[in-house]
């Protein structure tokens, strides 16, 4: 299980996994993620070079005889001894990953530097495709169409962790991931600018109503009125959420001289001369622009409905580039069929077409669509908010090194359904330092269970949290030799408790 690095000498950094459960026993053909294969890669291992002299942030790659299995670390300033130490999974090869929904090449690039292998696939995958195929990989990687249930959790006997390479987190079944032991890592701040610039795109777009222009433009018809045009100069923002997205919003609407209001369930901070407003009636009655920027929750289905938008000022817009749920859209149409607003910018549904293509965006969707699409100075977008080069890429990268952290050094920082704890690197000095990782259930008497199991061992570093029924132990081991480990990996993964443990090494 060890590897070349092109030049002889070898990787000794190894991983070995046991889950708790037949249904997610993993294969062990060839040793791949066994104990056996671990203890392995460690007799034959040589240690890999370092440069002499790297300081501030420079980087080395060992050659590979495959280009997929080169990697790349930051070497930070220090002796040696000091530098963190790789800790990669079985070997380097073994690690699968698959890549749903075109995700940035960006991100697959990180994950491949890694030595994974990567699987990239352009298009979502059904609840079947899922299920057939989900065994074989240990990470999946998918956008906001794919969807992750209790019955693709339960065929996917590998998998170590899910990435969405997006703000939310409403396609991933998060109660059955955490029951698998599967960390779930997410994006939700990297799009923030490209959801903020799109919104003030789309007022400038509703006051001078340019999609109905550009419309009859393309259609042959000369149309220069200026009845119901107006500048956003002057005009009244009211920010529904004041989160990174609606607090961008705020400083770039000021920018170009409009008044900014919001609403929030918390009492948050102003930027600028925004003010925070008690209810969400005093904002709707007093804005020109209604923006919505909230997560979806069983609070805020339907919270933009007739009631709020009889509320809202006559003429006035609504963009809502949240989620498909919270507005409730044949209310909104018939708010614009009788003209009582003005106009609307939606960008998301409460059901969305699975690919693209045409007559995907139809009736039988949702039931309206035919409706909202005759509706005039509505500018109807498909879910591209964060969509813009800038955000993919960034994106990408914070989820591939946040599932990066997890697989190589157990990191679970930043998961939205799992404990999130880490522990320091462990250097080129720890020598003999093994890390364990002890995915188990919150239930009373499973942190004594492990730690008479460590009694007789010097445990150097540990740390543990727990989040709802799901807990989670790192803990770093000095000096076991493979006999020790050995019987520390086995009754470990005997405890009760235990639903996922993994061995760094």
């Amino acid at each position: 299980m060890a590897h070349s690095n092109g030049n002889g000498a070898q990787s000794h950094h190894t991983q070995a996994f046991h889950r708790t459960s037949l249904s997610f026993s993993p294969p062990t053909s060839n040793g791949a993620g066994s104990f056996s294969g671990m203890m392995a890669a460690q007799a034959a291992h040589v240690p890999i070079p370092v440069p002499h002299g790297a300081a501030g942030g420079q980087s080395f790659s060992p050659t590979s005889a495959s280009p997929s299995h080169g990697r790349s670390i930051s070497i930070p300033a220090g002796d040696h001894a000091s530098r963190p130490r790789l800790l990669t999974p079985f070997d380097q090869g073994d690690i699968k990953i698959l890549l749903l929904e075109n995700i940035s090449q960006g991100a697959v690039a990180l994950l491949r530097n890694q030595g994974y292998q990567v699987d990239h696939v352009t298009k979502a995958w059904s609840e079947e495709e899922l299920i057939e195929k989900i065994g074989d990989y240990h990470v999946i990687g998918i956008r906001s169409k794919t969807r992750l249930t209790a019955k693709v959790f339960r065929k996917a006997a590998k998998l170590l962790s899910v990435g969405c390479f997006c703000i939310g987190t409403n396609q991933v079944d998060l109660e059955a991931a955490a029951k698998a032991g599967v960390p779930v890592f997410n994006s939700p701040f990297a799009n923030s600018r490209s959801v903020a610039e799109l919104v003030i795109g789309e007022m400038i777009c509703l006051s001078r109503q340019l999609a109905d222009r550009t419309l009859e433009m393309r259609a042959g018809e000369w149309n220069k009125v200026s009845k119901s045009c107006y500048e956003v100069r002057g005009k009244t923002l009211g920010i529904v959420g004041y989160g990174h997205i609606g607090s961008q919003l705020s400083v770039l609407a000021e920018s170009m001289g409009m008044s900014v209001l919001y609403y929030d369930v918390v009492p948050l901070m102003p930027l600028g001369t925004a003010r925070q407003v008690d209810a969400i009636e005093d904002l709707l009655a007093n804005s020109d622009f209604v923006s919505l920027h909230v997560p979806e929750l069983p609070e805020t289905r339907n919270m933009i409905s007739t009631a709020q938008l009889a509320a809202m000022k006559k003429g006035s817009y609504l963009l809502n580039n949240a989620r498909g749920t919270v507005v409730d859209l044949p209310a909104l149409v018939e708010s614009l069929e009788t003209g009582h607003l003005g106009g609307a910018a939606i960008d998301v549904y409460p059901k969305e077409p699975a690919a693209n293509g045409p007559n995907t965006f139809t009736d039988n969707l949702n039931g309206f669509e035919s409706r909202l699409r005759a509706c005039k100075n509505v500018i109807l977008t498909p879910h591209i908010g964060g969509s813009t080069e800038e955000a993919q890429k960034m994106i990408g990268t914070e989820v591939a090194t946040a599932l990066i952290r997890y697989i190589n050094f157990g990191s679970s920082t930043g998961s939205v359904n799992f404990p999130e704890v880490a522990l320091r690197a462990i250097t080129e000095g720890d020598k003999g330092m093994t890390r364990l990782c002890y995915v188990h259930n919150n239930v009373p008497g499973s942190l004594k269970a492990v730690n008479e199991i460590l009694a007789d061992y010097n445990v150097e570093k540990q740390s543990s949290d727990s989040f709802r029924d799901l807990a989670y132990l790192l803990a770093d081991v000095a000096n076991l030799d493979q006999a020790d480990l050995r019987e520390v990996y086995d009754k470990i993964t005997k405890t009760k408790a235990n639903i996922l443990t993994r061995v760094l090494s």
